[in-house]
């Protein structure tokens, strides 16, 4: 039998040996030991996870969000403690609403995005946008920075912390772009915008955003990029630590302590 291989398995191997790996979602259900609980880093840090919440764009708890906690890998959580730092002596304090996010949320955003008949939470998240233009307009995507574990959403909360009312599952939605006193309560301070408002005044620096909403904003990303965080500048809660210690790995497990515990 000749030693020579037929081209085709020739051209394959060639192409396997110059094309770069895929990122790999990894489904273990326990986290790498750099992966910690926030809460343990930075307990004075407020936590309101809304995708373990039927508030969301979705109407229901996100797949993967088993508690309402933050997880972070430990080079960001200790880069939040820094900028906690210095929000706690201008009398603020950080408030997250998402941190890391398994690709099983990613992949339910995705399938939610497909169903076109679902429009349970339009009024308050997507007023202006037709679902429909949700993957071309950049709200969706198959894949998030935040399952690599050091991206995460949070605004500014301004010290005493009032507190936010629970929202109930079916109350009048109210445009996520209205005046902050119209708008779903909350104790952050006015960004211009609420939480996960596909709309381009989320933008972070949309000139329509003026007077304390944009000194609100600048504060939040300038005092940020002072801990190692870069901001995304089509939302204004987004931040990654830099550099990320997994730029290229997307993790699939669960949201939960059980995740962090019996590592080696």
């Amino acid at each position: 039998m000749s030693d020579r291989k037929p081209l085709w398995r020739l051209t394959a191997a060639v192409a396997l040996m110059v094309l770069p790996a895929p990122a790999v979602a990894h489904a273990d259900d326990i986290a790498p030991a750099d992966f910690v609980a926030l809460a343990d880093v930075d307990p004075t840090i407020l936590q309101d996870i809304r995708y373990a919440t039927p508030h969301n764009f979705v109407g229901d708890p996100v797949a993967g969000y088993r508690s309402a906690m933050c997880i972070l890998t430990r080079q960001a959580a200790e880069g939040l403690r820094r900028a906690q730092q210095a929000f706690l002596d201008r009398s603020y304090t950080l408030k997250v609403y998402d941190c890391y996010r398994p690709q099983q949320a990613v992949d339910e955003f995705v399938s939610w995005a497909e169903d076109l008949a679902d429009q349970r939470m339009k009024a308050e998240f997507y007023p202006r946008v037709d679902k429909s233009a949700l993957f071309d307009d950049g709200y969706i995507a198959d894949k998030s920075g935040h399952s690599r574990g050091s991206t995460m959403d949070l605004t500014l909360v301004p010290l005493p912390a009032a507190s936010t009312p629970p929202y109930v599952a079916g109350q009048p939605l109210m445009d996520c772009a209205a005046p902050q006193g119209i708008r779903f309560p909350d104790n952050s301070v006015d960004m211009g915008t609420g939480y996960d408002c596909f709309d381009t005044l989320a933008h972070t620096e949309d000139p329509r955003i003026q007077g304390e909403e944009l000194k609100n904003r600048l504060l939040l990303k300038d005092v940020m990029a002072g801990a190692g965080f870069v901001n995304y500048d089509k939302e204004w809660w987004h931040f990654t630590y830099q550099p990320e210690p997994y730029p290229d790995t997307y993790f699939d497990f669960p949201i939960d302590a059980g995740s962090l515990a019996h590592r080696q």
